[in-house]
């Protein structure tokens, strides 16, 4: 409720998802540390990723990231892709779908950055849709080094599920997956830029 108020959060898209909960991996840009409880708390079903086991310690926030489905770790770094990618695809077999932020770190100037191929590996591994997801708005009311948030306007954009079913075996489709996921998360990145 704060989100909509205080940051006027607008939601674009979302009647793209699944009309029933089902595995995915939603794959979301990345700019603030408003970013996860963002796209947890506006995903239609419980989302599964990774948070620092601190981020736990904190009175308000260790309980909000915990009813969104935070997983705690020690450092997500400290881990290693493959532990990382196992952890994740193992909830993914289980029947929950997972938030990944392919960037792998946040954004020091609110645009896209480079994308690392871990969420098409997970979502070609599990045999299940990649979900493009924007935030736009964080970076200017979260940045790095903020305190508190400030009052900037926020959207979250919703993609097309990207379905590695739809691909013939064998046709590379961890490269198509990611080609695709980038293309949708740049397009959305000049929709927000237009936006202002």
């Amino acid at each position: 409720m704060g989100f909509y108020v205080y940051n006027r959060l607008e939601i674009i898209g979302r009647e793209r998802l699944p009309a029933v909960p089902c595995p995915v991996v939603v794959a979301s840009n990345h700019c603030s540390n408003l970013d996860p409880l963002l796209v947890g708390s506006v995903f239609p079903w419980k989302l599964r990723y990774l948070a620092k086991r601190s981020l736990f310690e904190v009175p308000v926030l260790g309980r909000m990231i915990e009813a969104l489905g935070a997983i705690p770790v020690v450092r997500e770094d400290q881990m290693g892709a493959g532990a990382v990618l196992k952890m994740l695809l193992g909830e993914l077999r289980q029947g929950s779908s997972v938030l990944v932020f392919p960037e792998g770190t946040r954004s020091v100037d609110g645009r896209l950055g480079p994308l690392e191929g871990g969420s098409a590996f997970l979502a070609a591994k599990a045999n299940v849709p990649l979900v493009p997801v924007h935030v736009s708005g964080t970076f200017k009311a979260f940045p790095r080094g903020s305190s508190f948030p400030r009052p900037s306007k926020i959207r979250v954009r919703f993609g097309d599920p990207i379905d590695p079913r739809g691909y013939e075996p064998g046709a590379r489709v961890r490269e198509r997956l990611l080609e695709e996921l980038e293309t949708a998360l740049k397009a959305f990145e000049k929709e927000a830029a237009a936006d202002g």
